[in-house]
């Protein structure tokens, strides 16, 4: 564990004592404008810019204005500007960042970061109704020392990816709906050689991916996982115990599938180096066939049957498996470990605090998650409602992005009902089909590690993790044999400290959930 030696880290508390505001009120948190430092780092946010539009009015409701303090805002990488960050000695008064949560978790209890827990409880009803809401949310973003440190981004909805397949190609060969893994492989080894997309060239692509984690998944076809959550390679929980899906057998048996359906061309032959732009591709050129992905962006590419007579790409169940599971494991995770925090010397705690629950609800949640009234969105019947001409400007997501809007390094309560507007009759078809199904699993929301646990952590997993990578690649790609090498392979895991890294992550969950 690394210490952190940053000098002034007194914790400062003010007079102001009133609740906050309640919905309906005044929002103003400062009866005269107050200033506050902020680092602010995401991949959507490599900085802060009070003059983004969503800034400016929130600025003008809450008299609370923010002002840049961003450490390495030259890098896209958060977990470097964090390490600037922390290097200067120097917390801002608010910390946004991806991943906060790891910085917290290890420096709150060395004082770096400002306890949350009496300020939610005595100011902040939005982050209590959130917290009652939301199963777990407050048990997953309590430090091993019981404090609360950081806000997080808080998505809103169940949904995430799907399986995705082009009907209008089962059509054309005469095919069902793939109802199990059987099926699947049947219906990808047709798109492979019956020339579905009828140019006469054995080109068609049957899966592909734009994130190659996405193939990894699949070895839930045969009883395995890949992750816990919605961050790849995770831990999960299997009757209350936690376990990693690489060292287990189902897991074992999916990549050994994968390897065969890779060596028949079933799967992308450069699912591990097309990169982001594969499902663009492919679709648009009449290739790919079938996929994993999320519900709105996908659905959205029936737009090409403008263009490709007969193209129809549909959500179907997930297949089921070789134990007759239907498994979905991927959802939206109810908690992210991105969000903000506040430094310990922020010397205005109670309006910080007060601000942090703005976002949560009311006006300052329709602000995160619509924009501004009357420039990207309209109450209709009471409820914000995006403008036409706004909607078909270009992604929702990214011009929301570009005004401040949907910032994930901003600890905020999403609300589903803004990304419901944009998503089409396809994915909404999808949803339905899945909601239904019933598919969804259960999540690991994380652990918060107490020092000597982190050291178990530091001192075996990063290693590890890059070996199960490692080899995970190269039996897919047919560099190796999964099942003859399997003993060695679970042996030099054990050999890593795979046990000691499962003992303490286990101790950790049963302290923090149990």
């Amino acid at each position: 564990m690394r210490k952190l030696t940053i000098a002034a880290f007194a914790m400062a508390t003010t007079g102001l004592t009133a609740p906050a505001f309640a919905e309906g009120h005044s929002s103003k948190i400062s009866e005269k404008p107050l200033e506050l430092t902020i680092h602010l780092h995401h991949k959507r946010s490599i900085g802060y810019d009070e003059n983004w539009p969503v800034e400016k009015a929130a600025c003008a409701a809450t008299n609370i204005c923010l002002t840049d303090a961003t450490v390495g805002a030259n890098s896209t990488n958060s977990g470097e500007a964090m390490n600037l960050l922390l290097a200067t000695g120097k917390i801002p008064d608010i910390v946004g960042s991806a991943r906060v949560k790891e910085t917290t978790d290890e420096y709150g209890p060395q004082g770096a970061f400002m306890p949350l827990n009496d300020l939610i409880e005595e100011h902040a009803p939005n982050i209590r109704a959130a917290f009652e809401k939301v199963p777990g949310l407050k048990s997953a973003i309590t430090s091993a020392d019981g404090n609360i440190y950081y806000l997080p981004y808080t998505p809103d909805g169940k949904y995430g990816r799907a399986f995705w397949i082009r009907t209008d190609w089962l059509d054309k060969l005469g095919l069902e709906v793939p109802q199990t893994v059987e099926e699947y492989e049947a219906a990808l080894r047709a798109f492979k050689t019956q020339d579905p997309n009828g140019n006469g060239m054995a080109d068609e692509v049957p899966y592909f991916a734009r994130q190659w984690e996405e193939l990894i998944r699949l070895v839930t076809l045969w009883g395995g996982r890949s992750s816990g959550s919605d961050t790849y390679h995770d831990f999960y929980v299997e009757d209350g115990v936690i376990k990693h899906p690489y060292a287990e057998v189902g897991y074992r048996e999916g990549i050994k599938n994968l390897a065969r359906w890779y060596e028949e061309g079933l799967i992308d032959l450069e699912i591990f180096t097309r990169g982001s732009s594969s499902r663009e591709y492919l679709l648009s050129e009449n290739l790919g066939g079938a996929t994993h992905d999320w519900f709105a962006s996908t659905g959205g590419y029936n737009r090409l049957a403008d263009t490709i007579e007969g193209f129809e790409f549909k959500a179907m169940a997930p297949p089921a498996n070789v134990n007759g599971d239907r498994i979905e494991e991927h959802r939206r995770i109810p908690v992210k470990p991105d969000g903000w925090a506040m430094g310990a010397g922020n010397q205005h705690p109670v309006e910080t605090i007060k601000y942090f629950d703005y976002w949560f609800g009311g006006e300052g949640r329709t602000l995160a998650n619509f924009g501004v009234e009357g420039e990207q969105y309209d109450l209709v019947d009471g409820k914000p409602t995006f403008k036409k001409e706004f909607l078909e400007a270009g992604p929702v997501n990214a011009q929301l992005w570009a005004i401040g809007g949907q910032l994930q390094a901003r600890g905020y309560y999403m609300d589903y009902e803004y990304e419901k507007q944009w998503t089409n009759e396809f994915a909404l078809e999808g949803i339905a089909l899945y909601d239904a199904g019933d598919y969804l699993i259960d999540q690991f929301l994380g652990v918060a590690l107490n020092e000597a646990e982190q050291k178990v952590i530091d001192k075996h997993f990063v290693q590890m993790r890059t070996y199960m990578l490692e080899r995970q690649q190269a039996w897919i790609l047919g560099n190796g044999d999964v099942e003859a090498e399997w003993d060695d392979y679970i042996a030099q895991l054990e050999k890593m400290g795979l046990n000691d890294v499962l003992e303490v992550m286990n101790a950790a969950y049963q302290r923090q959930y149990n």
